[in-house]
């Protein structure tokens, strides 16, 4: 309970315009995700993140980090704290990806064994073991409304012979991850099953009885597959058909963006999409360039995510239109012809950095090292990802209807 997904048309290119409805609430479709990795989106507030974008609509989802949140502080601490959400205070949709991408990047410093990965940890070198099992119980503690299966990601590039192998264990891990989270989903520190009379803190501290009517009353996390298979399409099928056979609610494609061309990783997303279900939401794992996920939003994928649009605006790198709806243009911010430049970044752009603050200003911010210019980098940036997603979103609604 607590999932469902609805898609209302569909364009002649495969995207769809759809409705993701989780416990806390509902998510248009499709969707950007901006990536809260230690339950912070970086450099910027929650309640900022709450309004940016068209309409003031703000993120409707975030993402946040298994591997980082399990080190730092702990995932038992957030399930004491009520989960991430309260945690944070963030009271929308949220979800958690599994650590396998972290684990498998820390390359010398872990094993890999069919029962799960004992590494090291980054920060102070102390040894650690991520099973399916282990994964799903650190995503149940804290309690984003969608997890995902514990996956291996191959090295790239890797051989047919090895990506197949490495696909072989992620569809084992995937089955432990679904056995287990079935058993143990109950356990979320939300979760009320509303037979009881218990008070319950909310987020802002004033308490409800679980027998009040509550979109968590019954509701548990939902449980994604992940289909890899490297840079191989006919791998790509053999991993999306297997996925698929576990009924799952959601499917990721994992395991791009890594390294490949461009047109690779668009292939790859198209052959894939081929072999997922119409009827559950498809989600692109860390892509991309603004041009990028709208491309991709209008193949048919339904969700995305990547940490571009803050990390280019920490490093003075802003996404901008020359006219609306025109190509996307990458400005350094940093460049000295922009020492005295009035305008704002983008003048088709309405969001509260370009509303107020001058170009001129955002270079003498990031010359100077002021933390504000990182902040309203990333802001205009995340603006720029949502406004994106809000006019596809508006596009693909003049598709046709779903067929029944």
């Amino acid at each position: 309970m607590g999932f469902s997904f609805e898609v209302d048309a569909t364009a002649a290119g495969g995207g769809r315009r759809g409705r993701l409805r989780l416990p806390h609430g509902v998510v248009e479709s499709p969707v950007f995700m901006p990536v809260g990795t230690v339950a912070s989106v970086k450099a910027v507030e929650q309640g900022v993140l709450e309004e940016i974008g068209a309409a003031g609509k703000g993120a409707q989802i975030i993402l946040a980090n298994t591997y980082h949140l399990y080190l730092r502080p702990g995932h038992e601490l957030v399930r004491r704290m009520g989960g991430v959400h309260r945690f944070m205070s963030w009271e929308r949709p949220m979800l958690t990806d599994s650590g396998g991408f972290q684990v498998f990047s820390l390359s010398g410093l872990r094993k890999v064994t069919s029962e799960g990965v004992e590494f090291r940890s980054h920060l102070d070198g102390s040894k650690h073991f991520f099973s399916p099992e282990h994964s799903v119980d650190v995503q149940i503690a804290l309690g984003a409304d969608i997890a995902m299966v514990f996956d291996e990601c191959v090295e790239t590039p890797a051989s047919w012979e090895r990506t197949r192998e490495s696909m072989g264990l992620t569809h084992a891990w995937a089955q432990r991850s679904k056995d287990h989270f079935e058993a143990n989903k109950h356990r979320v520190p939300w979760y009320r099953d509303g037979e009881r009379e218990r008070e319950q803190p909310t987020l802002h501290g004033e308490t409800v009885k679980d027998g009040a009517p509550n979109s968590l009353v019954g509701a548990t996390q939902s449980l994604f597959g992940i289909v890899q298979g490297g840079m191989y399409a006919d791998l790509r099928k053999e991993s999306a058909e297997r996925l698929v056979e576990m009924e799952l609610p959601g499917y990721a494609i994992g395991g791009l963006a890594v390294g490949e061309p461009r047109e690779v990783t668009r292939e790859m997303i198209a052959r894939t999409l081929e072999f997922l279900p119409k009827d559950k939401p498809r989600y692109v794992m860390g892509v991309g360039y603004p041009d990028e996920i709208e491309e991709y939003a209008k193949m048919g994928v339904d969700m995305m995510d990547c940490v571009l649009p803050t990390r280019a605006g920490r490093h003075g790198l802003l996404f901008m239109r020359e006219e609306a709806g025109g190509s996307v243009v990458r400005m350094n911010i940093k460049r000295k012809e922009y020492a005295e430049d009035q305008r704002p970044i983008d003048e088709t752009c309405g969001c509260m950095v370009c509303r107020r603050y001058t170009r001129a200003y955002l270079r003498h911010l990031f010359v100077a090292g002021e933390p504000l210019g990182l902040t309203l980098n990333s802001v205009h940036n995340l603006a720029f990802y949502l406004d994106t997603m809000e006019r596809v979103r508006g596009e693909l609604a003049g598709g046709s209807p779903l067929p029944i």
